[in-house]
């Protein structure tokens, strides 16, 4: 007897195939079940899924036509029906294919073993180790909780959430996190918890304080990592640790949401305003709305934790009685009674020297912290040595052929390179438009600042108490962190041990710097450019520009003992602007109050729905021509003159980077004020772009994709 069944495999992103596709098998497989199946000339791995709604209407396909599936993949078990509840519901917000999505969340290496090799791995998973008998957690804490850290973990124990941690940076709330996941550990033997960061250079300080707490308790495999920074064997790895039960807690950026844990009881959500959680290709998912989603599914508690939280998480945190979906747990003081938020100091740069990159009271100031064996950190949000190179004769700039952007000065590898295509060519020796040999850098990165601080800090020694290793008198050390300096494996851990054990004594860096790390001995931060985002068009910027900020802010004066008062100096043509104003106060919730206002007489998010459709071709007339045919062919689907009453198509315009790697980009944005009729409409416009982009001329390339709840406009 052969049965039936439905399968998940990933196809194109716009494949007609959007739902699983049936084949035979002699065994009746449950859903859930891994199998690998014949697709074309190809075998690859699929997913039995929930059997198709009875009801609906389709053909029936006559037994003998079905292809057999090769097999099940033995010695795993099914993934468990919240899982596949998980993915369906992001399939359809998302507007992708299920297919698509739930391969897309599974390892790569498992799409890629036959069942012999994956027994294999299977076998040496389980000799690998198993949990040490469970010692119990000490009835001594490791640290003792401030008040505000015992009431916030007191409500998050008694209340069911969600939960917003709304704490200062430096106020303890890793610790929370730490006390949530040892509370849950110990109390349910078989539960999961899964810890989420927005960015992978921060896994490793996490991983390292989550493994000294619980591997002494519960084994090497108690804590695991997922991220795009593993190997596919690792990932594999800690994906069957985690789907077999063996992880009790997986750490991990946002693509472990989608991890495979049939005991989860805890997602915590850390930096949750962070834009990272939101997805920029393939299913253009938010991690943070999904974990949310997912813990509501599964009966898991989610605590969302931020110092500068976004608007929409601190909307949804809002009193119950004004429609707020979140608990608000608040802890707004540093730990220890003399760390005060750092005082913040606004640098007018109009009454500074003509041309001046560190104006000399901030220069000063740094002198005085490396004289004290302090630490400063100069953060600008900028790599390379120079935006553009430029000559003055004829005006050519560094522009980058195959995109709408200019090539970077690399000047430690003499090189002009693209950051968007990747595009690099060595440094001409003359201007290659007119000859002239004086091309000059226009602009300033993480190179050529940390360059300029070299000279100017000269004359500067470092004092007797800064390192043992080395001696008084020592030039001042200047180290720099971004994604050039880092490139190499173990660079960054490398780097950031050096700051640890205080052999730098200036840091330069951008973003990858400003957040989420615990610097101890760092008792001033710099912002050179503060005012890049003052005046974007996008909505978004003042909340992005105040949370960077505010987080850079949060790397000084962590710790009491080193020194009383700790500083952030603002580098500003703008200094009364308000954005400055809320962060001189550290008064976020004024800085979202404001905002908020101005986003509810716009009707903007939270208070509005909004989708963009994104298209690319080679010509922008193609590119723009395909998104005003899909929006005038909108009022002629089923129920389109009803759907469109609740929708605002705006006209296509080429996207802020209009060209990329030779493809011009254009965009629609869509916006509604109810989330059920966006959601229809996207759902029934699919057909039409389908059919539109059929019908488009020419076989040139003609791609796209729609972002629900997109971050950039």
């Amino acid at each position: 007897m052969s049965h039936c069944l439905a399968v998940l495999v990933q196809t194109p992103a716009h494949s007609q195939i959007a739902g699983a596709l049936s084949y035979r098998s002699a065994l009746a497989l449950p859903a859930g079940t891994l199998v690998r199946v014949p697709l074309g000339k190809r075998e690859m791995l699929g997913l039995v899924w929930d059997a198709p709604d009875p009801g609906a209407a389709q053909a029936p396909i006559a037994p003998e036509k079905l292809r057999s599936l090769i097999g099940p993949l033995e010695g795993l078990a099914p993934v468990s029906p919240a899982w596949r509840q998980l993915v369906t519901f992001a399939a359809g917000y998302y507007q992708r294919s299920v297919g698509e999505v739930a391969l897309a969340a599974l390892p790569p290496q498992l799409r890629e073993l036959s069942t012999v090799q994956l027994a294999r791995r299977l076998k040496r998973h389980a000799k690998a180790g198993t949990p040490n008998a469970a010692n119990g957690v000490s009835d001594e804490d490791p640290t003792v909780l401030t008040p505000e850290q015992a009431l916030a973990l007191a409500r998050f124990e008694a209340e069911s959430g969600p939960f917003l941690l709304f704490g200062a940076t430096g106020s303890g709330k890793t610790e929370v996190y730490l006390r949530c996941v040892q509370n849950l550990l110990t109390t349910q033997p078989q539960a999961q918890a899964m810890v989420m960061v927005p960015e992978i250079n921060l896994t490793p300080q996490l991983e390292a304080r989550f493994r000294s707490r619980f591997e002494p308790l519960f084994g090497e495999q108690a804590v695991v990592s997922l991220h795009s920074g593993m190997s596919p064997a690792q990932r594999l790895k800690s994906w069957l640790a985690a789907h077999s039960g063996a992880a009790r807690i997986v750490l991990g950026t946002r693509m472990a949401v989608f991890a495979s844990l049939p005991q989860l009881r805890l997602i915590i959500v850390d930096e949750e305003h962070d834009p990272s959680y939101k997805s920029g290709e393939g299913a253009r998912y938010s991690a943070r709305d999904l974990a949310v989603y997912r813990g509501r599914l599964e009966g898991a508690k989610v605590l969302l934790g931020s110092a500068t939280p976004s608007l929409e998480s601190w909307h949804h945190s809002r009193p119950a009685a004004q429609g707020g979906r979140y608990l608000r747990l608040e802890m707004p003081s540093r730990i220890g009674l003399d760390a005060a938020l750092p005082l913040v100091r606004r640098v007018d740069m109009t009454h500074q020297p003509k041309r001046c990159v560190i104006a000399p009271p901030l220069l000063d100031a740094i002198a005085q912290r490396v004289a004290r064996g302090e630490q400063s950190l100069i953060f600008l949000n900028r790599r390379g040595y120079a935006p553009v190179l430029h000559c003055s004769d004829c005006d050519w700039k560094s522009e980058c052929p195959h995109c709408s952007a200019y090539r970077v000065f690399h000047k430690i590898d003499r090189t002009l390179r693209c950051h968007h295509c990747g595009y690099t060519e060595r440094v001409p020796r003359a201007c290659p438009a007119c000859g002239n040999p004086d091309i000059t850098a226009l602009g300033r990165g993480t190179e050529r600042l940390e360059e300029h601080l070299a000279e100017l800090l000269a004359d500067v020694r470092r004092p007797n108490s800064v390192s043992e290793q080395w001696p008084a008198g020592e030039p001042v050390r200047i180290a720099r962190i971004d994604a050039d300096s880092t490139r190499l494996k173990g660079e960054l851990s490398a780097q950031l041990a050096r700051v640890h054990a205080g052999e730098v004594d200036v840091l330069v860096g951008t973003q990858m710097i400003a957040k989420g790390h615990d610097f101890r001995r760092i008792t001033l931060v710099a912002a050179i450019n503060a005012d890049g985002a003052l005046f974007s068009s996008d909505f978004r910027a003042p909340e992005r520009l105040f949370g960077l900020l505010m987080q850079a802010t949060g790397r000084a004066g962590r710790d009491a003992d080193i020194s009383g008062v700790s500083e952030m100096w603002l580098q500003t043509f703008h200094p009364q602007h308000p954005v400055f104003e809320a962060l001189k106060r550290h008064d976020y919730p004024a800085f979202a109050a404001g905002q908020l206002a101005e986003r509810e007489q716009a009707a903007l998010p939270p208070f509005s729905f909004q989708a963009l459709v994104r298209s690319e071709a080679r010509t922008q007339e193609t590119a723009q021509g395909f998104l005003n045919a899909a929006s005038a062919a909108a009022s002629s689907m089923a129920d389109g003159a009803a759907l469109l009453q609740h929708i605002t198509l705006y006209p296509s315009v080429p996207m802020g980077m209009q060209r990329v790697a030779d493809v011009e980009r254009a965009q629609m944005l869509i916006e509604s004020p109810s989330r059920a009729a966006l959601q229809r409409f996207l759902s029934a416009w699919q057909a039409v772009l389908h059919s539109t982009r059929g019908q488009a001329e020419g076989k040139g390339l003609l791609r796209w994709a729609i972002d629900v709840d997109p971050l950039l406009i």
